[in-house]
């Protein structure tokens, strides 16, 4: 029995069918990112104006708490391509928290290239408060608006963190960061570092549409009483 011979022009006709392998995920990727940054838009201006009494009264709380601090945090933060941006949060700390920090240092309770302490001396009473319902966050609606950040996405660093990173770790720097993401609603703070990064390379691999809607969901449930906040 004699084989079939193929086509003289096979060769050409293998990088045409690739291509066009490629062009169809790349219609798909497109898409979702069309689609990604329609609900971010909506949702966000959404939520400020929904959210502008709460905004007032929080604003009322800090500044009665400390009247010498300003009401918002800004911080400059890493995202999609290294890209540094302004981040905005409510302030949850005493005016002079990041000169504090480096005392700190010594207590952090997260491995890696990241800080948190549970029971940070530098947070007010109010702060308190809004970090463990994750209010001192709702600014950052703000950020998705501009487009800095996306609802759903990797947490941005901060860029003293980034310069700990490793070529593999800087994969989470691929992607728009997020307000919520895959670990936060998987593990929020009981995991270390790495843990956080395959976490958030487990979701830049599956995200999706629905993907995105579900952890949008689980955050808007665990909002208020979590215990893991801080």
């Amino acid at each position: 029995m004699s084989m079939q011979k193929l086509p003289e022009d096979y060769d050409a006709v293998l990088p045409k069918l690739y291509m066009l392998h490629a062009n169809e995920g790349k219609k798909e990727t497109d898409s979702y990112l069309v689609m990604k940054r329609i609900i971010d838009i909506f949702c966000s201006a959404l939520g400020l104006l929904v959210l502008l009494p709460l905004f007032v009264l929080v604003a009322v709380l800090i500044k009665l708490e400390d009247p010498k601090g300003k009401v918002f945090f800004r911080q400059n933060r890493v995202g999609k391509g290294e890209k540094q941006f302004p981040m905005y949060k409510f302030r949850s700390m005493v005016s002079n928290a990041e000169e504090l920090k480096e005392e700190l240092l010594a207590f952090n309770e997260v491995s890696g290239a990241m800080f948190k302490i549970k029971n940070d001396p530098r947070i007010t009473r109010t702060g308190r408060f809004l970090r463990k319902t994750s209010i001192d966050e709702l600014p950052q609606l703000w950020n998705v608006l501009l487009g800095h950040m996306s609802l759903v996405g990797p947490r941005p660093p901060l860029p003293e963190e980034v310069e700990q990173y490793s070529e593999y770790d800087k994969q989470r720097l691929t992607v728009t960061p997020g307000c919520t993401g895959y670990w936060q609603v998987n593990a929020r703070n009981s995991v270390g570092f790495d843990e956080m990064v395959q976490l958030d390379l487990t979701y830049i691999h599956m995200r999706s549409t629905m993907l995105d809607l579900r952890i949008i969901a689980k955050t808007a449930i665990m909002l208020l009483g979590s215990k893991d906040a801080y």
